[in-house]
């Protein structure tokens, strides 16, 4: 077994109930630097799906974390981003593709024989705003409000965060999906979308894809329909195709201080609808090739939904 890699003031709270989803989980809570000393001071808090993949490597799926804390840790500390809060959810094995389910999709393309998710999200995320929530605002010194408070992930934690953001927009206004399965339920998240007439008030949305990923052009589908529905791209919504990204942790791990930097940029006394975003493009590569794929992609029609994890 690898050994730990927690950085920074890390607390644990294992065998966290819930009464809604019947079951428990651990949850990690990252404190920013400072947070000790700065005792009138308070902190936005950011809440990350599939936990166990977060902080450390020794739980981290594939033994590949995302570095979160070192990640956090380095950018509070050269100001790059405000002090914030970070929430590591982790994740329940076989119930994991249940509880992130928006819909009672099949789980595979087998027909009308493959088995069914419960579709969860919506209790999952009702276990995250009414049971989780309340627990960490009246233990940690947090900021509430809508406005300082996020929910991100990957894959169908991705898709679960955009829905969620969506369905619980006083609650969660700050929103990174990263690789989100778009082709979930033959892409029901197109209709749930559909549904939305304006942006709900102060949502920020990052949303991304790896070019190497299948079924990646979906995303930029998704986005394409942000867009139409009054998102401000490059403004309250942040879109990356990384040339050459793949479905993994590594990759995502890569680009999360991108994510930090979008979501909670570092500008004391400016709101974060205020702020200018700033985005290291550094790490997304900006080769010819990429640009005459995202044209094809302009012009076809939406592919395939085919399961990609």
């Amino acid at each position: 077994m690898s050994d730990h890699t927690l950085t920074g003031d890390i607390q644990r709270h294992a065998g966290f109930p819930s009464q809604i989803l019947k079951n428990q989980r651990e949850i990690l809570v990252y404190l920013p630097p400072g947070y000790r000393r700065a005792t009138r001071s308070r902190y936005p808090v950011l809440y990350l799906h599939d936990g166990q993949n977060v902080f450390d490597v020794a739980t981290a799926f594939g033994g590949v974390e995302w570095r979160v804390d070192e990640t956090a840790q380095e950018l509070i500390k050269k100001r790059l981003i405000e002090p914030l809060i970070i929430v590591a959810v982790a994740s329940m094995g076989d119930d994991r593709i249940h509880e992130y389910a928006p819909t009672k999709g099949r789980l595979s393309l087998d027909g009308d024989s493959a088995p069914r998710s419960r579709g969860l999200l919506r209790k999952y995320g009702q276990f995250l705003v009414e049971e989780l929530k309340p627990f960490i605002d009246r233990t940690y010194r947090t900021r509430p409000e809508k406005e300082f408070t996020g929910v991100g992930g990957s894959s169908l934690g991705g898709l679960a965060s955009l829905v969620l953001g969506l369905w619980f927009p006083t609650t969660f206004t700050r929103i990174a999906a990263l690789s989100p399965s778009v082709w979930w339920d033959n892409g029901v998240v197109y209709q749930i979308a559909d549904e939305i007439t304006e942006p709900p008030p102060s949502l920020r949305i990052w949303l991304d894809t790896g070019t190497h990923e299948e079924g990646w052009e979906r995303v930029g589908h998704l986005r394409d329909q942000l867009v139409a529905k009054g998102w401000r791209l490059h403004g309250d919504l942040q879109y990356l195709e990384v040339y050459g990204g793949q479905h993994t942790e590594e990759a995502w791990a890569t680009r999360f201080e991108a994510v930090l930097r979008f979501l909670f940029p570092f500008s004391p006394g400016v709101s974060p609808s205020q702020t200018p975003i700033i985005v290291r493009h550094d790490i997304v590569a900006s080769d010819p090739i990429l640009k005459i794929l995202a044209r094809k992609r302009a012009r076809a029609h939406r592919p395939p939904l085919t399961p990609v994890t």
